[in-house]
């Protein structure tokens, strides 16, 4: 059997869980569903052994599977609009809407910013596979603004080297509960896959990665904030961690917060306002704004009357 070969050592969270739930829930984009035909295939090991469903993870369990390239679906082209707000030669950016899923994963192959690209472009960089070409960095489906997508191989190794040095400006506006006293202020806590929830992320001293978030306070209002924020790194949620662990939660937010709105959000108020960086070819610095959205602009409009 040929495929893409996985493995991973089993945390001490995923201890006691089935093998189907517990492989599932470390690896986001397989269902439970899947994973279990997996096993039943022959193609998940457990310490070097064909894996049973129902078998009993322990920890440092080694695991062992293999993704056939069969159950890779062909991603196709589809006339989809897309909100171009710069490109050149090399690259493009792009303002992504609410509700669009960035690339293909279970359960979104079609409607994807992927499928609206591999239309729009001929050529896109393929250094991140057949489910994520041109994709060199991505924004959640709830989250709005610019993305940056390459066009060939060289410029997503430009932009991927711009990306792991920070040198890319990165700002963010968004919508927090709660009345923020100081004018500008700095998050500087690690963030990693949460203990409790595989498909979260959590401030974790012992295991995260560094993580800072600067802000600084556009405008105040009963009960709200509004802030713009800038990434030193560019963990997983990094803003939507950030701002919950200091009790300002982005408004909206139904992962890490109880999503409660006064307001027609549909998920997190946060909008990748602006993306700074240099051209892979020549080194020329370029800036690109993506404008609020006009929901983002309406409860603001609102919270500006109350």
């Amino acid at each position: 059997m040929s495929g893409k070969d996985l493995s991973f050592k089993v945390p001490g969270e995923l201890t006691g869980l089935r093998a189907d739930k517990g492989i599932s829930e470390f690896y986001d984009d397989l269902s439970r569903n899947r994973v279990s035909r997996l096993i039943r295939s022959g193609a998940v090991k457990i310490n070097g052994q064909a894996a049973e469903v129902d078998r009993k993870l322990k920890e440092n369990d080694e695991i062992s599977l293999i993704l056939p390239d069969d159950e890779i679906p062909d991603i196709v082209p589809e006339n989809i609009p897309l909100d171009i707000l710069y490109e050149d030669e090399e690259l493009l950016v792009v303002n992504k809407p609410k509700g669009m899923v960035v690339h293909p994963a279970n359960g979104h192959y079609t409607g994807t910013l992927v499928n609206a690209l591999m239309y729009h472009c001929r050529d896109l960089s393929g250094i991140n596979g057949v489910m994520r070409p041109g994709i060199v960095h991505r924004i959640d489906m709830d989250t709005t603004g610019a993305l940056i997508v390459c066009k060939n191989d060289s410029a997503h190794a430009s932009i991927a080297e711009q990306l792991s040095k920070h040198t890319i400006d990165r700002r963010y506006r968004c919508i927090v509960k709660g009345v923020i006293k100081e004018d500008k202020g700095t998050v500087d806590k690690p963030v990693g896959r949460s203990s409790k929830d595989r498909k979260k992320m959590a401030v974790d001293v012992k295991q995260g990665k560094r993580a800072v978030t600067h802000y600084t306070v556009l405008e105040r209002f009963k009960d709200y904030t509004y802030i713009e924020c800038s990434l030193e790194t560019g963990r997983t949620h990094q803003i939507r961690v950030h701002m919950a662990s200091i009790q300002h939660p982005v408004l909206g937010d139904e992962v890490y917060s109880d999503g409660r709105s006064a307001f027609k959000t549909q998920g997190q108020t946060l909008h990748a306002y602006k993306s700074g960086f240099k051209k892979p070819s020549t080194g020329e610095y370029i800036e690109v704004y993506a404008p609020v959205p006009k929901y983002f602009e309406d409860i603001l409009e609102k919270l500006r009357k109350m």
